[in-house]
């Protein structure tokens, strides 16, 4: 639907969140490569929600465990991925989009909602370890990157 996405994959939640967690060093490491070459190449998309719920994500407790980032650092990353990729909003139509993914794939509603995003803007992927790799969601297949470095 927009012009620009032509070759443009989305990047859900979980990459964004080991690009900043140091509890698995090597998916740490996957994540910024992705991300890294996802901004040099151009080819990257971040979703409004993916932006929200890392936020959420990584300043929140896990139980005993402290947050991954203090609120001030989590603001000053979701800035950065800001600068670094265009943005993707949700409108009516990509909320309808998700009431019917869900309904048809039986997707979680978040999930539901990333994929309405990638079929809406016309991504032909989404980044995620979240979906089935390497399925077919109407026009958008989903690619667990770390499944392709041996890291799932």
């Amino acid at each position: 639907m927009i012009g620009d996405f032509l070759v443009a994959s989305l990047v859900d939640t979980n990459i964004l969140v080991y690009r900043c967690d140091p509890r698995d060093p090597r998916k740490r490491v996957a994540a910024r490569e992705i991300l890294r070459a996802g901004e040099m190449s151009g080819e990257l998309r971040i979703p409004h929600q993916s932006l929200v719920e890392f936020v959420n994500s990584v300043t929140r407790l896990r139980g005993r465990e402290a947050p991954i980032m203090k609120l001030q650092d989590a603001t000053r990353q979701a800035e950065l991925f800001m600068a670094g990729f265009p943005v993707r909003y949700p409108n009516e139509a990509v909320f309808r989009m998700a009431l019917l993914g869900k309904a048809a794939y039986e997707l979680p509603w978040y999930d539901a909602h990333l994929w309405a995003y990638a079929e809406h803007y016309g991504a032909p992927e989404i980044l995620s370890e979240d979906f089935e790799h390497g399925r077919r969601y109407g026009t958008v297949r989903t690619r667990n990157p770390f499944v392709e470095r041996g890291l799932a």
